[in-house]
């Protein structure tokens, strides 16, 4: 399935060959309802070059990629203008692209862990995605609570999976994992781990570890 001969592993895992894509941006004009948000974003908030890093429109979304710092202003803004009234934030999620995340400033370290944010306008039947990156080295985003009530557990999650820091957050805690739990299992770089099974103490081992039988 993943290209592997003469190994015996049967996960892929060992063989899988990540590829290092950097996407361009996509120039206007964007099509759909797209140029509007862009245009009313534009309109409202000044000084937007310099909150947008790139604007992407790929399987009929469309994708704002946002400094991370700015994140909250720009939420502020979707949420209160006249011509966007993005009024819920129906998602915080996170995401680690290990070895293909977005390069840093200047050749920096690798802004890997991604936050994304799904928008909806109930006034206006529109949905748009912001997200976000920055490196494992300093995870910190503000939080977007204060704009979007929705997004407390949702922010507590991405901070108990992939360890990103919600500053701003009034109660970031761990809301799966124990407390005491150390890590965050979501990263690519975590320990996948074998799950333990009551049979003869018989134990399936980690993805990247498992054979094919002789």
């Amino acid at each position: 399935m993943f290209g592997i001969h003469g190994s015996g592993d049967t996960s892929g895992f060992g063989g899988l060959v990540r590829r290092r894509v950097q996407v361009a941006g996509t120039p206007q004009p964007y099509g759909s309802y797209f140029d509007e948000v862009y245009d009313a974003l534009d309109h409202a908030f000044p000084g937007l070059d310099g909150a947008i890093e790139k604007v992407i429109v790929d399987r009929g979304e469309l994708t704002l990629h946002v400094k991370p710092e700015r994140i909250a202003e720009v939420c502020r803004v979707m949420r209160d203008s006249e011509g966007l009234r993005f009024e819920l934030c129906s998602s915080v999620s996170g995401a680690d692209y290990l070895g293909a995340g977005t390069e840093g400033a200047s050749g920096g370290a690798e802004r890997r862990l991604h936050v994304i944010y799904q928008l909806t306008s109930m006034t206006y039947r529109r949905r748009v995605r912001l997200e976000v990156a920055v490196t494992a080295e300093r995870p910190r985003v503000p939080s977007v609570t204060e704009v979007y009530p929705t997004a407390d557990w949702q922010e507590r999650e991405a901070y108990d999976f992939f360890g990103v820091v919600f500053e701003g957050h009034p109660n970031l805690t761990r809301i799966l994992m124990p407390d005491d739990w150390e890590g965050f299992p979501q990263r690519k770089d975590y320990p996948l781990g074998g799950v333990p099974v009551e049979y003869k103490g018989a134990e399936i081992p980690p993805p990247d570890k498992r054979r094919s039988y002789q």
